[in-house]
């Protein structure tokens, strides 16, 4: 793992720590012996009550840019810092750039094509039917069906100015349904482990009522919905 601030390496490490601070992803802790800059006590502070009172420091002029705790009751915790992901300017494991957040080991893509018959509606009105899908399979979500162009009706997609990213499939562009905002997304140069659905079609399932082989989907409860 490496980190940049100001185009230079702060830290480079093979020993980082996988901490777990939300539910859906993970935090990279760096040992102290392998930060190359220095870390500049602000005065600052931050309590968790699993990890104990933080330190927070400036790095390369960058405020509240890393914390540690010293005296966590975790001791794996004591001698490692935590840089903030946006405070950085970029992100590496090995040789790759790493986007959004940490990826979490336990998250697994898989991108499978079927000929099963994808019906999406919206409102009662058909946006696309297709028996091409590629159907991607991700740890923790409902399954996605992204459709050819081809079988989706694009004269209904209105292109908004929304664009998100994600460290296992890349940046996305959204379109507007029916007047319901950002309903669908495509990726058009997704990373190499989601390349199958590359310039595809993908619906909110929260948000539309799917037809899989005729059968009508329930809609899923995440925090998408």
């Amino acid at each position: 793992m490496r980190v940049l601030f100001g185009g230079r390496v702060a830290a480079d490490t093979t020993r980082a720590l996988l901490v777990w601070e939300v539910p859906y992803y993970p935090t990279y802790y760096f040992p102290r012996r392998d930060v190359a800059v220095e870390l500049e006590p602000n005065g600052g502070s931050a309590h968790s009550p699993s990890r104990g009172e933080a330190v927070l420091y400036d790095v390369a002029g960058v405020a509240d840019a890393a914390l540690a705790y010293p005296e966590s009751p975790i001791e794996e915790l004591r001698d490692h810092v935590r840089f903030e992901w946006e405070a950085a300017d970029a992100w590496f494991e090995e040789d790759e750039e790493v986007y959004v957040h940490p990826r979490d080991p336990y998250t697994r893509v898989d991108v499978l094509p079927s000929s099963r018959h994808v019906r999406v509606e919206v409102d009662g009105v058909v946006v696309a039917d297709s028996h091409h899908p590629r159907i991607l399979f991700e740890t923790g979500l409902p399954p996605r069906y992204y459709l050819p162009k081809t079988d989706v009706r694009l004269d209904l997609l209105v292109p908004t100015e929304t664009v998100t990213r994600c460290p296992y499939k890349g940046v996305a562009e959204y379109w507007s349904v029916n007047g319901r905002p950002d309903l669908a997304w495509s990726y058009r140069t997704p990373l190499e482990e989601s390349g199958r659905v590359a310039g595809l079609v993908a619906f909110y399932d929260e948000k539309v009522d799917v037809y899989v082989d005729g059968v009508l989907q329930e809609r899923p409860k995440t925090k998408f919905a």
